[in-house]
């Protein structure tokens, strides 16, 4: 057995045999023992974006630290599903950081894990699109994703983009910046699992944040991309801010059918990472997953799944 399996394995026993209890208190004394630096940019940062609940140790508020006890007591099958699925060890080593980053604050292998050689979400080694393909990027947020593509594959490497955007200030900025490349098509829409009205919240750290929302000031029209892309799809790349997995239920007949290559954000919270993976095979058996982390080291972000054809 090599050392990433046995490390995974180590974590996989230790949570199998305590309870959620003892989970959560050892995470908290853990957590004790970091130093003051390390807690204030972690509560800050968690009062900042309020994804993974309330942190402050004055308070004797542990809420995000109890959320990652839960999800490892409750979920671990669901991540040694994942760990299995994996297609390769850089991918099973950075879900082992993950895990053990939850459960001891341990940044060491988070820290090795981090992706360095490529630009998000373009692997070169597993992304490898051809000239044909319609991608439909959800959450294109100023159009960074799409230029970032087009500087890594070319303008050849693409029939028609399709891209997605809530805000007003983005979407304006996302036009400026597509302007002088063809077939990009900006749609001001909140995509979700069903047509309906939703609406901005609006996160004062910045509109990358905005999210999707049952009540809120500025009125948007709600779609599920099955109904509003009726041609083929071949790649779908989604960042937003924790919608992901309604906008999946949204996809799942071009999913189903059409089996796109899938880069998906899996961070905004600490169910996503097994869920999404779950929700993906039970749509269609026919993908190969891998993991790639482009956050820090402190506290993994930026945590994309790749889902790639067989």
């Amino acid at each position: 057995m090599n050392r990433i399996d046995k490390s995974f394995k180590e974590v996989v026993a230790e949570v199998t045999r305590k309870s959620k209890e003892e989970i959560f208190n050892q995470i908290k004394e853990a957590y004790n023992t970091r130093t003051p630096e390390i807690k204030t940019a972690l509560e800050n940062y968690f009062k900042r974006f309020g994804y993974w609940g309330k942190l402050e140790e004055r308070r004797g508020e542990y809420e995000s630290l109890y959320l990652r006890a839960t999800s490892l007591k409750e979920h671990i099958e669901d991540y040694v599903w994942l760990y299995n699925k994996l297609e390769d060890y850089r991918s099973k080593k950075l879900l082992y950081a993950i895990l053990n980053n939850w459960h001891h604050f341990d940044t060491s292998e988070t820290s090795i894990s981090l992706e360095r050689n490529y630009d998000q979400y373009w692997d070169l080694d597993i992304v490898k699109p051809s000239q044909e393909e319609v991608i439909v990027d959800i959450g294109a947020y100023t159009g960074d994703t799409i230029l970032t593509y087009i500087k890594d594959y070319g303008l050849d490497n693409y029939k028609k983009i399709y891209s997605y955007e809530i805000t007003p200030e983005s979407i304006e900025l996302l036009k400026n910046n597509t302007r002088y490349y063809p077939n990009i098509e900006v749609r001001k829409k909140a995509v979700v699992d069903y047509p309906k009205k939703v609406f901005i919240n609006i996160n004062q750290e910045g509109a990358s944040a905005n999210q999707i929302a049952d009540e809120g000031e500025e009125i948007l029209e709600g779609i599920c991309i099955d109904d509003d892309i009726k041609e083929k799809v071949s790649m779908i790349k989604m960042d937003i801010e924790g919608g992901e997995t309604k906008a999946l239920i949204g996809c799942s007949k071009h999913i189903k059918d059409d089996t796109p290559k899938l880069l998906i954000s899996v961070y905004h919270n600490y169910e996503d990472l097994w869920k999404i993976p779950r929700m993906i095979d039970e749509i269609n058996k026919n993908y190969k997953f891998y993991l790639r982390c482009y956050g820090t080291e402190l506290f993994p972000t930026e945590i994309i799944l790749y889902a790639i054809p067989k």
